[in-house]
């Protein structure tokens, strides 16, 4: 399989059918053999039933995985990549926002030698403050704090060569942060321009709380990145700091007692500020350990971060929390 193009659905029963269109033309174009991956979130909509009948119609391209309830956008991608065969993996949004026209450039840009291309809506329609503002501030805030520096990230339309992409699994809103894993094993990335288009059916599915869940889960890639292989450096690092700080403290008390005559326990404020401080970095760390025995559960079970109630037109493979339809 030299293409498979994923499709994340949730309650888009209006812009599938133009969706689907748009990707028969571009992909009758190429030269390649290719399988559209249609993922259905749980939607409460007509969508699953829509997307049966393109399974029907086209057999042989089609696939449809549909999950019991809404999981979210990126177990949705990773599902798509678990039940995926081509080389070169495409994804891109079900809204018609993201214009499939584009992939032949991305896959166009990937014969040049990179690894990951990553579209970028330079003229994106979308509500400037409640959308694309955080978006920006988000892009930023990423690149700066991963060294991968890309304009939008928020951009599900990306090309990937399969090697790139294996090898780690997705939680939270972990799918935009594919290109700084990818990075880590040392892909060559690069990003180009895409179409961007007003959303013309249904609404958004997301607003102003997904940039808080984004940097929080900024803190974990980092992380994950940086300290998974060596966390003594993260953890030792931080006690140090704090044993440091205490040491020099109590010392300034002393010279304080001695020479001023200042009672240590006299100054509530420094025993406050503290604790409170002591507080913060226990919470974050015991976050991130945390992080890492949740990765230890799934991964040493092999247990995904989604239950699938059915699947159409892909290979019947027994799973004790799947219910295959072929």
């Amino acid at each position: 399989m030299d293409l498979s193009i994923i499709i994340p659905v949730y309650n888009e029963q209006e812009n599938l059918p133009y969706l689907y269109k748009a990707i028969l033309d571009v992909t009758s174009s190429m030269n390649k053999e290719w399988e559209l991956i249609f993922i259905n979130d749980g939607s409460q909509d007509k969508s699953l039933t829509i997307l049966a009948d393109f399974a029907s119609a086209n057999p042989e391209n089609v696939r449809v995985i549909s999950f019991r309830r809404n999981f979210g956008q990126t177990a949705a991608i990773s599902a798509g990549i678990d039940h995926s065969q081509g080389d070169i993996v495409v994804m891109l949004d079900a809204d018609m926002q993201n214009d499939p026209v584009d992939i032949p450039l991305l896959l166009d840009k990937l014969s040049e030698g990179y690894d990951v291309v990553s579209g970028w809506r330079i003229n994106r329609q979308d509500k400037f403050i409640t959308r694309t503002l955080p978006s920006r501030i988000a892009n930023g805030l990423i690149s700066w704090v991963t060294g991968v520096h890309l304009h939008d990230y928020g951009c599900t339309l990306k090309a990937y060569r399969r090697e790139v992409i294996t090898g780690f699994r997705l939680y939270g809103e972990m799918h935009r942060f594919i290109p700084v894993y990818a990075n880590s094993v040392g892909a060559r990335i690069t990003e180009v321009p895409v179409h961007h288009h007003p959303r013309r059916f249904g609404k958004a599915k997301y607003g102003l709380e997904r940039t808080f869940k984004v940097v929080l889960d900024l803190f974990v890639v980092k992380f994950l990145n940086t300290y998974a292989g060596k966390p003594i450096y993260l953890f030792g690092g931080v006690g140090a700091i704090l044993i440091l700080v205490a040491i020099a403290v109590m010392l300034f008390l002393l010279v304080r007692r001695v020479w001023f005559g200042v009672s240590v326990f006299d100054s509530p404020f420094f025993q406050m500020s503290t604790m409170i401080f002591i507080l913060g970095f226990q919470s974050l760390l015991m976050g991130l350990i945390a992080e890492l025995l949740v990765r230890t559960y799934h991964e040493s079970q092999g247990k995904p971060s989604y239950t699938v109630s059915q699947t159409i037109n892909l290979p019947e493979t027994y799973s004790p929390e799947t219910e295959s339809l072929t």
